[in-house]
């Protein structure tokens, strides 16, 4: 099956951009999640290979859950080491920018990013790219950025020298954006790659029981209490929606990650075409973050970049909204409405 993605003459270009370069960087978007910290690392751990030294910097924290990842000690902080950071975005000559198809999409780091003179290269699998890029790897139809890793790691012939801290972060990306493989995850070639990550020796089994079976006891009890207390379904509708605030989150000592994927929980009611998550940001007042999943063919991706101010995949998306929580639930029975047709049929 063929997993090459890049044409000759980019890959060719790949190659010169990575040989040439002298100070790498490589980062994601904020709020990292497995396939923007697999990817890095997974990257990074190639451009080792051929003599390379990249720093993965990233905006902010990444999911307790995410920590046991081999490698996450070499990922520095921009929050918590602003100055550091732009120093070396500044003195780059080659910048990485992973899973994120937007400047804005790496927050506070922006502005560092967008006055860097270094060469950009993108690999990502969102929707409508909007970094300026020497070279921009834009393929929506992978499941993850991490499966796009894997190909040009492949492509360029460096698979065999990869090693297995690697494999396991490609494997976790891929892993964690497909919700375990049960969306977005249907072409054979992801299969394929899973094979061939599983020579490397390790335990995929004890990859999803570190994401998914490592919350605590507060978060289990959290999450109960939001299917239990705060969930809106609209059975008539096919669609639900629940709202997390942040005493909701102090009430249940909230770490990041406790909410993570809590999202596609509602799908499993019968009927169900459509979830959105409203979550209170715990730092900045009138900051909601919004989650939307779906099923078969109905667009959450077209509901986010309509009511949400974002966008994404046919079945995954993520927005944001700038008001109270009353008025983003408003918002958000607004557009169920808007969409009652479709969801009912």
């Amino acid at each position: 099956m063929q997993l090459e993605i890049l044409s000759q003459s980019d890959s060719n270009t790949l190659n010169g951009l990575i040989q040439a370069a002298r100070n790498i960087v490589v980062c994601c978007h904020k709020s990292p999640d497995g396939d923007a910290i697999g990817s890095s690392l997974a990257w990074a751990e190639y451009l080792r290979q051929v003599g390379k030294e990249p720093l993965i910097i990233v905006p902010d924290a990444f999911p307790d859950f995410l920590r046991w990842l081999p490698g996450v000690e070499r990922v520095m902080r921009y929050d918590k080491h602003t100055a550091v950071c732009n120093a070396r975005i500044a003195e780059a000559d080659l910048i990485f920018c992973l899973d994120f198809n937007a400047t804005n999409r790496v927050d506070d780091m922006q502005q560092a990013l967008e006055a860097a003179t270094a060469q950009r290269v993108v690999f990502d699998h969102h929707l409508n790219p909007q970094i300026d890029a020497r070279l921009l790897v834009s393929l929506p139809q992978m499941s993850s950025t991490c499966e796009i890793v894997f190909c040009i790691v492949w492509q360029l012939g460096g698979f065999e020298m990869f090693s297995r801290q690697a494999a396991i972060a490609v494997y976790c990306g891929m892993m964690t954006d497909t919700g375990g493989f049960t969306y977005n995850s249907t072409r054979p070639e992801i299969y394929v790659i899973i094979g061939h990550l599983l020579t490397k020796g390790f335990d995929k089994d004890k990859i999803y029981r570190n994401v998914y079976n490592n919350y605590s006891s507060w978060a289990i009890r959290f999450r109960g209490y939001l299917m239990s207390q705060k969930l809106n379904v609209l059975n008539e509708l096919n669609a639900s929606y629940f709202c997390i605030t942040r005493q909701d989150m102090k009430n249940f000592h909230f770490v990041k990650g406790d909410a993570e994927g809590l999202v596609n929980e509602p799908l499993r009611i019968k009927g169900q075409k459509l979830v959105i998550s409203l979550r209170e940001d715990t730092d900045k007042d009138n900051l909601i973050l919004v989650s939307l999943r779906s099923v078969d063919d109905f667009p959450c991706n077209e509901v986010a970049e309509r009511f949400f101010n974002g966008g994404g995949h046919l079945n995954a998306s993520g927005g944001k909204l700038f008001c109270s929580m009353d008025e983003a639930e408003r918002i958000v029975r607004d557009a169920i409405m808007a969409y009652a047709d479709r969801l009912r049929a």
